[in-house]
Order: C-alpha cells, then sequence, then structure tokens
C-alpha cells in the first residue's frame, strides 16, 4: 500500500514534504557516519584511480632517482681561553651566545669557505658539481637531437649560426669566474650546516652521489674553516704589527719634541727646580720664615724698650725694670749701695749726720746713683739701637718677600704654558709606553694563535644512502594518494548537484516521493541494444520493473483522498528524463489492471508517445482539435493490453494554442466520461510552454526526475512553475534508477540482492 501524505493547510502541501528554497530538515544536513560510508561507496573507484596514480607516480619517481650519500662532521666551538702568556689577542675568542654560534653556522655554508674547498679539491673539474665537465646522457643526446631537428625544419634555424658569429668573444676571466660561481652555487647547495641543540657543536654535513666525495666534502670544509680562523687571526696580528710599529715610531718622534719644547720654555723662563718646587719658591719660603722670625724679634724689643722707657718716667724703682735686674753693672752698684747704706747706718749710729765720713758716704751714694742711672741710660740706648737695626731687618725682609712674590707671580704666568707643555709631553709619553708594550705583547702572539674550533669527529665514508628514502617516500606516496583521493572524493560531493534518493527529491521539489522506475538491463551480452520498457512490462508481469509501476498507479490514483484523479499530466524537466516511456508502461500498467485508459501525445514537437508505441495514424489529436477527424478514427487501441492511445500525426507545427483552447477542454470533459484513467505526455516542462498550460487543466501531475542525471537547480526551477500555474503535483518519480548503485545514495533503500531475489524476473 503507497504512502499517504494528508494536506498541510498552513503549508499548501502533503504533510513532510516541504516548498522549493525552504531549509531542509535539520537531520538531512547532519554529517553521519552512515552518509560518510556511502559517500565513500559512491566515490570508491575514482578514489582508488586516484590512489593508485598517485602512489605509483611517487613510488616510480622515488625508484629512478640517483642515490646520494651524506656525511656528517661535528666542530665544537671552543669558547674557552688559554692564556699561557697573560696577554691579551688581538682578535678576542668567541663569546659563548647564540647569536655567535649561528653567526659561525652561516660562516661555515659562506661562498669564501665553499671556495676555498672548490680550490682545494679541484671540484671545477668533476663533473658531479660543473655540469658543464659532464657527459650528456642518452636522453639528453636525444631531446639534442629532436632540437636540432626542430631548429632544421625552421625557415631562420640556419641563420642563428651566423648571427652568433657577429657577436664579441667572451672574456675568458670572465667566463672561468662564472663557471667557479656556478661550482660554488652547486657545492653549496649540497652543504648543511646545523647546530646540535643548545651546545657548542656544530654539525656540517655534506651530500654527493659518491660516498667518498661526501666524506671528503665535509672534513676538507671542516679544515677549511679552523684554518680560516687562523688565517683571520694571524692576519689581524699582522695588521697589528704593522700598525703598532709605526704608530710607536710616530709616538716616539712626539715625545721627544713634547720634552724639548717643556724642557726649553722652562729655561728661557727660569723655572728652574730642585726638587719638587721652583727656585722662586724655595726662596719665598725661606725669606717668609726669616721674616717671620725678624718680625717677633723686633716686636720683643720695641716692647721691652717702651717698658723700660715708661718705668724710667713714672721713677719706678729700679727693681721693676727688668733690664736692669739682669744688668750686671747695675747688680755690682746695687751691692755697693747696700754696702754705702750699711756704713752710712753705722756713721749715723756713731757720729751722726755732720760727721765727714758721714758727708763723705752721701757722696759716694749719689756717685753711685749717677752711675746706675748712667747704666740705665746705657741700657736704653742699647734697646734703642736693637729696636732699630730689628726694624730695619724687618723691612729689608719685606721688600726681598714683595720682590720674591713679584717674580714668582711672573712664574706662575709663565708655568701655565709649562704646565701644558708637560701635560702633552706626559700624554704622549703615556701612549708612547702603552704602545711599545702592546707592540712588544703582539709580536709574542705570532707563535701562540690557535683556532676558537676544534675539530670533534671526522666524517666517516657513509655506508648507505641518505636519499632517496625509498621507504619514507612510498609511506608519504601513500598518504599523499590517499589525502588525494580523499580530496577528488570530497571536492567531487561538493560538485555533485544531482537527484540521487527519495529523501532528496521530496527536499527539493517540496512534494511527495511517489515511486521509482527501475534501470533495465541490455538485450544481450554482446549487444548494445536495450530492451523496451513497454514490452518488458508485458513479459516480466512480476518483475520489480512491473512492480513499480503497479504501485506508482496506485500512488497517483489516491493521491488526493477526497477525489480520485482522472487527468494526469507526466512532465519532466528536460528531454531524455523517461517521461514518454513512464507514459506509456503506466497506461500499459492501468490497463492490464482492469482501468480503461487512455493515453494521450501531448508532445507536438518529438511525437515521442506515437514512435514509443508504434501505431500508425493518419488523423491524430491535432486534426481532432482542428475539426478534421473524428474522435473514433483518430484514438487507436494497443492490442496487447486494451489501451487507448490518442496519437500525434505527422503534420508540420502549428502555430495555434492547442493545449489552451476551448476545444481541449471540452476532449478533456468528454474523455472523462469514457474513461477511468487519462495519462498526458508532455514536453520538457523548461522548453515547451505548452506543457505548462496542460498541467493547469489535469488533476494531477506527475513530475519525472532521472536518477543522477537531473540537477537539483533543473528541479527547482521545474517545481517553481508548476507553482505559478497552480498545478496539482502528485509527485515526484525517479527514473532510470540503478539498483545496485542506489544504496550509496538512498538512506531507505532496501538491498539490492533482497530487491532482486523478491522480485524474480519470470
Amino acid at each position: 500500500m503507497n504512502k499517504v501524505y494528508p494536506l498541510d493547510v498552513s503549508s499548501g502541501y502533503p504533510r513532510g514534504a516541504q516548498p522549493v528554497g525552504q531549509v531542509a530538515p535539520e537531520g538531512e544536513n547532519v554529517i553521519t557516519f552512515q552518509r560518510v560510508l556511502r559517500a565513500l561507496r559512491r566515490r570508491l573507484g575514482v578514489m582508488v584511480a586516484v590512489f593508485v596514480l598517485t602512489f605509483a607516480a611517487v613510488a616510480i619517481h622515488s625508484f629512478q632517482l640517483q642515490p646520494s650519500y651524506t656525511a656528517t662532521a661535528r666542530v665544537i666551538v671552543n669558547t674557552r681561553d688559554q692564556n699561557i702568556v697573560d696577554i691579551g689577542s688581538v682578535l678576542s675568542g668567541m663569546p659563548a651566545n647564540s647569536a655567535i654560534l649561528d653567526t659561525e653556522a652561516e660562516i661555515l655554508r659562506s661562498r669564501t669557505l665553499i671556495e676555498k674547498v672548490v680550490q682545494r679539491l679541484d671540484l671545477v673539474n668533476n663533473p658531479e658539481f660543473n655540469a658543464a665537465k659532464a657527459e650528456p646522457s642518452e636522453w639528453d643526446q636525444r631531446i639534442d637531437g629532436v632540437k636540432s631537428f626542430i631548429k632544421g625544419l625552421l625557415p631562420f634555424g640556419n641563420s642563428a649560426p651566423a648571427e652568433a658569429t657577429d657577436q664579441p668573444p667572451e672574456d675568458p676571466a670572465a667566463a672561468e669566474r662564472a663557471e667557479l660561481d656556478s661550482v660554488i652555487s652547486a657545492l653549496r647547495d649540497q652543504i648543511a650546516v646545523n647546530r646540535v641543540g643548545a651546545t657548542y657543536i656544530i654539525e656540517i654535513s655534506a651530500s654527493s652521489r659518491d660516498r667518498k666525495m661526501a666524506a671528503l666534502l665535509a672534513n676538507t670544509l671542516s679544515e677549511v674553516y679552523l684554518d680560516n680562523q687562523l688565517d683571520t687571526k694571524f692576519a689581524a696580528t699582522r695588521r697589528a704589527q704593522e700598525w703598532l710599529d709605526a704608530r710607536v715610531g710616530e709616538l716616539r718622534d712626539e715625545l721627544r719634541d713634547a720634552e724639548s719644547r717643556m724642557e726649553a720654555h722652562r729655561a728661557s723662563t727660569g723655572l728652574l727646580r730642585t726638587g719638587g718646587d721652583t727656585l722662586t719658591e724655595q726662596t719665598i719660603r725661606s725669606i717668609n720664615a726669616d721674616l717671620t722670625s725678624a718680625q717677633a724679634d723686633y716686636a720683643t724689643k720695641a716692647a721691652r724698650l717702651r717698658n723700660m722707657n715708661e718705668q724710667m718716667r713714672e721713677g719706678r724703682g729700679i727693681d721693676t725694670i727688668a733690664e736692669a735686674q739682669s744688668s750686671t753693672v747695675i747688680s755690682n752698684l746695687r751691692a755697693s749701695q747696700t754696702v754705702l747704706s750699711a756704713r752710712k747706718s753705722d756713721i749715723m749710729r756713731r757720729y751722726g749726720e755732720k760727721h765727714p765720713e758721714y758727708q763723705k758716704i752721701i757722696l759716694e751714694e749719689q756717685d753711685n746713683q749717677r752711675l746706675i742711672n748712667a747704666e740705665l741710660q746705657r741700657i736704653a740706648s742699647s734697646l734703642e739701637q736693637e729696636v732699630m737695626i730689628a726694624r730695619e731687618r724687618v723691612s729689608s725682609l719685606q721688600g726681598s718677600l714683595n720682590r720674591a712674590k713679584g717674580e714668582l707671580a711672573a712664574n706662575n704666568r709663565a708655568g701655565v704654558e709649562q704646565a701644558a707643555l708637560e701635560r702633552d709631553a706626559t700624554a704622549t709619553r703615556t701612549l708612547f709606553e702603552e704602545f711599545n708594550n702592546r707592540f712588544k705583547e703582539t709580536t709574542e702572539l705570532d707563535g701562540i694563535t690557535e683556532a676558537d674550533a676544534v675539530i670533534d669527529s671526522y666524517a666517516p665514508v657513509p655506508g648507505s644512502p641518505s636519499f632517496p628514502n625509498t621507504n619514507l617516500n612510498l609511506m608519504l606516496g601513500f598518504m599523499l594518494g590517499m589525502a588525494l583521493a580523499g580530496l577528488v572524493g570530497l571536492v567531487l560531493e561538493l560538485l555533485d548537484n544531482f537527484i540521487s534518493s527519495p529523501e532528496e527529491a521530496e527536499m527539493v521539489a517540496g512534494v511527495p516521493y511517489i515511486g521509482q522506475i527501475p534501470l533495465l538491463p541490455a538485450a544481450g551480452a554482446f549487444t548494445k541494444a536495450r530492451i523496451k520498457p513497454a514490452e518488458y512490462l508485458i513479459d516480466k508481469p512480476h518483475s520489480g520493473f512491473a512492480e513499480a509501476y503497479r504501485h506508482l498507479r496506485a500512488s497517483i490514483m489516491f493521491a488526493d483522498i477526497d477525489k480520485a484523479a482522472k487527468t494526469v499530466a507526466v512532465v519532466s524537466s528536460l528531454p531524455s528524463e523517461g517521461k514518454t516511456s513512464m507514459t506509456y508502461c503506466l497506461g500499459r500498467m492501468a490497463a492490464m489492471s482492469g482501468t480503461k485508459t487512455i493515453v494521450i501525445d501531448g508532445d507536438i514537437r518529438l511525437r515521442q508517445l506515437t514512435e514509443t508505441s508504434g501505431v500508425k495514424c493518419e488523423a491524430g489529436l491535432l486534426e481532432y482539435l482542428f475539426g478534421e477527424a473524428r474522435l473514433a478514427d483518430a484514438v487507436q487501441t494497443d492490442e496487447k493490453t486494451g489501451l487507448h492511445i490518442l496519437p500525434l500525426s505527422d503534420r508540420k507545427h502549428t502555430p495555434r494554442d492547442v493545449f489552451g483552447s476551448r476545444a481541449f477542454d471540452a476532449m478533456l470533459n468528454m474523455l472523462q466520461q469514457s474513461y477511468d484513467l487519462i495519462i498526458i505526455d508532455t514536453g520538457p516542462i523548461l522548453l515547451m510552454a505548452e506543457t505548462r498550460v496542460v498541467t493547469s487543466k489535469v488533476d494531477q501531475v506527475v513530475v519525472a526526475t532521472r536518477w543522477r542525471k537531473t540537477t537539483r537547480n533543473t528541479l527547482r526551477e521545474t517545481m517553481k512553475i508548476l507553482r505559478d500555474f497552480h498545478a496539482n503535483v502528485a509527485g515526484v518519480v525517479l527514473t532510470f534508477v540503478d539498483l545496485r548503485n542506489k544504496a550509496h545514495h538512498d538512506y531507505t533503500a532496501a538491498n539490492y540482492k533482497a530487491y532482486a531475489k523478491y522480485y524474480h524476473d519470470k
């Protein structure tokens, strides 16, 4: 029993179907394992072909590659300083940082070092690195022969050598250099230099077709690298020695001139020195000391004189005068005065004041006092002389000091220039000593210079080729083949725009899927002729092909449960979609089922139903509509099934609107009175306007869609036209369905073996 789709009032389409352009249900766009597996099964042949071709191409290419050997030497960059003597190098050792080590790795691949390797090993004459020295292979000779043959056929082929003779000859030196550069580039491409992790070890790898040459290249480059470091240091040391030697000579002359100018200026300005000071400074120091002493002596003596004069003016006793106390004469006179005083007292007691002895003593006292005063005057006079001498000495020393200061000021003014000369001489002397010492140290470095790297291990001769890695290439070829196969399958799936399954047909068309027409096999194994569907339907009534039409007939008859369909139009989007065969077979099946059925050929351009049924007619549909024949004369009967056929006669196309006329409407009404089912075969709806008119006048429209040939966009456009003409579409029928491959596209398709077992041909 066929499916029944209740009407959905909101959408106007049967429940479960979707209008054109509506988004598919969420489950339709979900990528599941089953969908992926079906896609793989659909594209398996193409994907296998792509995989096999890719894998075979990689394998063939790998086995045809020229083998290459790789040898690796290891160099340790030495960051330790071995100081045999405490002398700094002209070119210091390399600091231990990544930038320096990476720089050294790049130096190892520099063209300068590679050129030294080329010259040391004479690689210019090695055919492996100099293509000009290689003998052409048999394949190259064939290609050159073909080129020469083609040039000989060209009209200007013989004139090329004549033109070449007019060119100036190439410079031999430039040609030799160009050849050397090409060899350097070729060798550089075969050299790989890598730093081992974060260590100070650098690996030097060289590749060559000759295993011994590979080891020789790696070891030679290591040795050249060490020799280059030594040569660089030696060259730097020699340049430093030459420059230091010239500079020391210049500084020696400059020092001699500076010292001569300094001494000449000292002699001319009198800036003579004994020890650290000049003579003027020493003189000032001495005069200053004497002046200080003289001033102190003058002050002392002046004070003594001033004190003595004050004591004498005030008439104080002699005991208050310090100079009198220190005078021997005064001391003696005072002693005599004491004796006289004692005699005076004694005579006074015995004789009285008038005694001559008393008077004599008085006179003696007066003489003695006069002598004391005279001595005091002498002392005062002596002090005045001493004060005057001291003052003169102070004045003399002050004058000498002033003169010395003037001389010192002049010396100081001259000393400014003298100091500048001394600084110049000192600076020149310092530079001379530094450069002279450095020159002697650099001279000693010639014999103790070492490279900043050592060879950790020499490259051994490799035992097996490093290229090509056949196993790796085959694995990559396998992976590449799988990737390309998957990519091709994915692209084909993305580009696949054909209707493949009932669900897809319903989703795109927005109407129910009402059946499928299987693809019939060929008539024989050795013939291209195919079985006629209408004959196969009768010969094999229990086949799956016949059962498909029974199901289709039931689906059409009960598409509208409220009203049985009596007029049915079978349409297709484009030609060759099985529309005519489906119309004829559907009519035969209905007739065999006991339904009074008539089929009408509505394709007025190609008359395919008429040709398929094989009827011969002189009058047909057009003649009846134009009133040129009766309907009974136009209708033909299928002898095998009793199906009535209204064909088209072989006449020119008419410009009249046949299907939009009243005569056609009247004919349909009349036929509905006589027949239970009227099926109209139409032309492609996208190409013929008449088909669109027919679809608007029938009860149901069946859309024939060719499986895996009709595109989604084509079906959408067809459904849009049918909606525009308000056609009542019963559903979509998939034609030419290959049941063997349908399971790769259909979610609900039965297994082909089970289908064939049930619907066996008999």
